[in-house]
């Protein structure tokens, strides 16, 4: 299976399965000397981590990591460092009952006519359990990135219910279950997925992720540009199916007096901009402005209410999803999203360094 690696200078490639032994990463093209110990990618593997409310999966896995190599001492050595995530609670026999049947809205299918097989138990290679992968990745970027970047992701929206962007406090969303900056919205969003859960179904979320402190001048147009990157970096994460820059589908409806974010001289001595529509990329480019993305998580597809589908052997039939799910996947995505936009900024900051000798 090709396309496993993500990532240009700075690089990672994903190798496992939702129920195999255990899962990993290898990222290469991370300088040498930076500190780095599982101590500094654990919390983000745990804010991922899946049974910590009623509102995501009940698997219990710790994903404890463990460096394998590209440290020494405490310090990177420059060389691959490869990490590796134990499975200790997959549970294959869950999925017995429908294995030769194809879950309508999972890659069963798809997978099956590219390749000829797949494996059943939990989606394998197509489960969302590959994304904690991304998240150690993403903690080994921040630290290339430095304290001066900041990333942080949050649910604005889950269902129907938005968050009223006035009430934004991002130190809300440590105290929910649902990465919401919104206190009020987080109890809606409690009431609906409840309702969500007992029905058997499942919701969709939008993720909104920000980096602040980006410098002016990352990114490599005209094919690599900034957006383009963040764009297909969300877009690889499982069930998302739509990724917005800035004001994104909210631009079309304004006028270009409404959608240009006009510029001042600011006390430092530097342009500054009135507005962020353009979500702090032009022409591919950084602007010196927080980085904004936001992208949309499908419904989750497994649920207990019965779905029409076909077989393996193409007759029709009906199919009930048991196991452990999440109804709102979208909620364990925002760690993700701040993983991709932390690997895809940390190799933009390593190829700027090869534009410019000053």
């Amino acid at each position: 299976m090709a396309s496993n690696t993500f990532g240009t200078l700075f690089r990672f490639t994903t190798w496992g399965e939702s129920h195999g032994p255990a899962i990993g990463v290898v990222v290469d093209g991370c300088p040498s000397l930076l500190p780095l110990s599982e101590a500094d990618i654990q919390p983000y593997l745990d804010a991922r981590r899946p049974g910590q409310s009623r509102f995501t999966t009940q698997r219990q896995e710790p994903d404890t990591v463990k460096i394998l190599s590209g440290v020494f001492e405490g310090r990177t050595t420059g060389t691959p460092i490869s990490l590796i995530i134990e499975n200790e609670d997959a549970r294959s026999k869950d999925y017995a009952d429908i294995q030769d049947k194809f879950r309508p809205g999972h890659a069963d299918y798809t997978y099956m006519a590219k390749y000829g097989i797949r494996d059943y138990r939990g989606g394998g290679r197509s489960s969302a359990r590959e994304t904690a992968c991304r998240v150690a990745a993403g903690a080994i970027a921040r630290k290339i990135l430095g304290p001066q970047v900041m990333i942080r992701g949050a649910v604005v929206q889950i269902g129907p219910h938005a968050i009223n962007r006035q009430h934004w406090q991002w130190d809300e969303c440590g105290k929910n279950p649902f990465f919401t900056p919104d206190a009020e919205a987080a109890k809606v969003f409690e009431t609906y997925l409840d309702d969500v859960r007992k029905n058997g179904s499942s919701a969709g979320a939008l993720i909104e992720v920000v980096a602040r402190g980006v410098p002016a001048g990352w990114g490599e147009p005209i094919y690599d540009k900034l957006d383009s990157e963040l764009a297909r970096a969300m877009m690889s994460i499982n069930a998302v199916k739509a990724v917005e820059i800035g004001a994104g589908f909210g631009a079309v409806p304004l006028g270009g007096e409404d959608n240009a974010d006009d510029m001042r001289m600011g006390d430092n001595g530097q342009p500054m901009f009135l507005s962020n529509n353009a979500g702090g990329i032009l022409g591919g480019i950084s602007t010196g402005q927080d980085v904004v993305v936001r992208f949309a998580v499908k419904p989750t597809s497994s649920i207990l209410q019965p779905r029409p589908t076909v077989d393996i052997h193409g007759q029709e039939t009906e199919i009930v999803t048991k196991g452990r799910h999440d109804p709102c996947v979208g909620i364990r995505a925002v760690p993700v999203g701040e993983a991709m936009m932390a690997c895809v900024l940390a190799d933009m900051k390593l190829r700027h360094a090869t534009t410019r000798v000053n």
